[in-house]
């Protein structure tokens, strides 16, 4: 990487010296060459990039030549048949894939279903104990009514 130093900021390159307030005064022209400093750093910087990045696709185009130019007929055969012992186990992959979303659909169905039914039940024994409370409190009722004597004859 290549640096850059700026030159001394505050001092004059004109030859002539500041004497007086004029030489503690502050340097108008600084504000600019730091601006200009700035800017060539990063053009450089981005000049770096720009090598590195034209050596990485040069590396890669390389060892990619390199590969197509050392095909042989024994390195055929060896691809060929890693890719039929690889192509039936990446086929049963798939199909164990393929069971085992079928089986997790299926669970949450019965999920579903299970929580359906949950709430069926929870509804109908609500339901039901709302009507036993009804009918405790009418037996009740009858049980403490008084007897009437004509009734009593009735019977």
């Amino acid at each position: 990487m290549t640096a850059i130093r700026p030159e001394r900021l505050g001092a004059d390159h004109s030859g002539s010296e500041k004497t007086g307030p004029e030489k503690y005064a502050p340097n108008r022209d600084v504000p600019e060459r730091l601006a200009e400093v700035d800017q060539a750093a990063a053009t450089a910087f981005e000049g770096e990039i720009r090598e590195f990045v034209r050596r990485d696709v040069a590396f890669l185009r390389r060892q990619r030549n390199d590969v197509d130019t050392a095909a042989d007929p024994a390195t055929d055969n060896i691809n060929a048949l890693i890719r039929r012992v690889a192509g039936a186990s990446m086929d049963e992959i798939d199909r164990v894939i393929l069971e085992l979303q079928g089986v997790r659909d299926m669970l949450r169905g019965e999920g579903e279903r299970v929580s359906r039914e949950l709430a069926s039940y929870a509804s109908l024994s609500h339901a039901s104990m709302t009507a036993m409370k009804v009918i405790g409190d009418s037996l009740k009722q009858w049980k403490d009514a008084p007897v009437h004597p004509s009734r009593r004859n009735a019977s």
